[in-house]
């Protein structure tokens, strides 16, 4: 058997070792691998990461058994639907009928999600993200009485979906409300809304977990408080970030504060997750930023105005990690008791959508060369209150939350002009929140 060496460049290493990548996985390979010494170690097209016993590390594209006598026997992928939400009576839900994490297998030929079974043990989910290997779920807790969030660690098992718990951690700030990982995979970003005093310990409005060798977490590395308010003062009495994100090329980590009208923008240390403010941007007085995404190719983002229902076009100084604002737009012809929720774009980059909670729909709009967005329509979400949605790995199916409906909408997704059909296999769960597509090897 070829002897397993550090990686190279990728398409040299894996031609040593007899394996052809496809035209599309190439840029980042990974796989379970035996080693001749026959414990299993897991790789990455960037980077080697050792030994471990049933660790991952890094994107997984096609996990791959290289035995001893040289036979690759490539698994089959599996993907899982994971659904938070609210479990536990909270003033701002309308319901509590969440089970915990819900899980769902999914075949995203058919787009059918079958029931597996649910998680149990975890006070209001609302929020879930995953390592890109597939590997590990993380879950905030948003409970309204609490001074500190949680944020849990659990292991997937790669062929049913079952979770595992880890551990858990102390996320230093009241009602977390999102999580995402560094472009690394080395660390686990949150962003707390916060509805404490700000007299109140510990209030940190941001805060980051290095990720240990099992996917469990170690304490926060780092973290910080923003100060200020803006005019609302019904829902801008303080600093309520909403929403974390690295930048991609990982040189900085981006808070939107939905109280403060502000991107926050942090460097960060990679090795060491330590962060340091590089400066803040400015959007219109009032508008309440809740999420935001990077596009995938281009240096533009996009964020979601909560309060004021617009989406704000923004270019990326990569150097700086601060933005300029190119255009803000509505994200309906009358906002009237609407609010934004959720923001992605699609997986090519040319359309963007976003959730109205109120007028219950989704607006797409269309990127020009431009990097601003332009809405094109809007589509019922399918229920009441869609608070977040994702798309499945392929593209090709869009989930919605639809909180107050106890639902889980799906709709197809058309490659060529981004409209949505609604596919009439709905999901029923109780007070979905949150929505995080997972692909394991299987």
């Amino acid at each position: 058997m070829a002897k397993l060496r550090r990686l190279g460049e990728q398409d040299r290493h894996f031609g040593a070792l007899g394996i052809s990548p496809e035209p599309e996985d190439r840029g980042c390979h990974s796989g379970r691998w035996i080693a001749p010494d026959g414990r299993e170690r897991w790789v990455t097209g960037r980077v080697q990461v050792g030994y471990r016993t049933g660790q991952r590390s890094g994107r997984r594209i096609k996990p791959a058994r290289h035995s001893p006598g040289g036979t690759i026997a490539m698994t089959k992928d599996k993907t899982f639907l994971y659904i938070g939400g609210c479990n536990r009576p909270t003033p701002y839900f309308a319901s509590a009928n969440a089970r915990g994490i819900s899980i769902f297998g999914f075949e995203p030929a058919s787009a059918t999600a079958t029931p597996i079974g649910a998680q149990g043990g975890i006070d209001n989910p609302t929020f879930l993200t995953a390592a890109p290997d597939g590997g590990t779920l993380y879950a905030t807790s948003e409970v309204a009485e609490w001074n500190e969030g949680l944020l849990s660690a659990y292991a997937i098992d790669p062929a049913s979906g079952a979770l595992s718990y880890l551990n858990r951690q102390s996320t230093l700030g009241s009602i977390t409300a999102h999580a995402s990982l560094d472009r690394a995979a080395r660390f686990v970003l949150i962003a707390n809304y916060m509805m404490t005093p700000e007299t109140e310990a510990p209030n940190q409005s941001v805060a980051v977990f290095p990720r240990r060798a099992d996917g469990g977490l170690d304490p926060a590395a780092a973290s910080a408080a923003h100060p200020g308010h803006g005019p609302d003062a019904g829902r801008q009495e303080r600093s309520h970030a909403h929403c974390v994100q690295a930048t991609p090329d990982n040189r900085h980590i981006v808070v939107s504060d939905l109280g403060i009208d502000r991107l926050v923008s942090y460097r960060f240390d990679a090795a060491t997750g330590a962060i340091a403010k590089a400066g803040e941007t400015a959007l219109p007085p009032g508008s309440g930023p809740r999420h935001f995404a990077f596009h995938p190719t281009q240096p533009f983002a996009y964020v979601v105005n909560e309060l004021a229902s617009t989406v704000a076009s923004l270019a990326v100084d990569p150097q700086s990690g601060l933005f300029t604002v190119l255009d803000v737009t509505p994200t309906l012809d009358d906002t009237t008791g609407n609010h934004c929720s959720e923001i992605k774009l699609g997986p090519d980059g040319r359309f963007l959508y976003v959730a109205n909670r109120g007028h219950d729909s989704l607006s797409i709009f269309a990127i020009g060369a431009d990097g601003i967005a332009r809405r094109r329509e809007a589509v019922p979400s399918g229920g009441n209150t869609p608070r977040h949605f994702a798309f499945s790995p392929d593209g090709r199916t869009l989930a919605v939350a639809n909180q107050d409906s106890d639902v889980v909408t799906l709709f197809g997704v058309d490659a060529e002009d981004g409209s949505l059909t609604r596919l009439g296999r709905d999901i029923a769960v109780g007070t979905p929140t949150a929505i995080c597509f997972v692909t394991t090897g299987g």
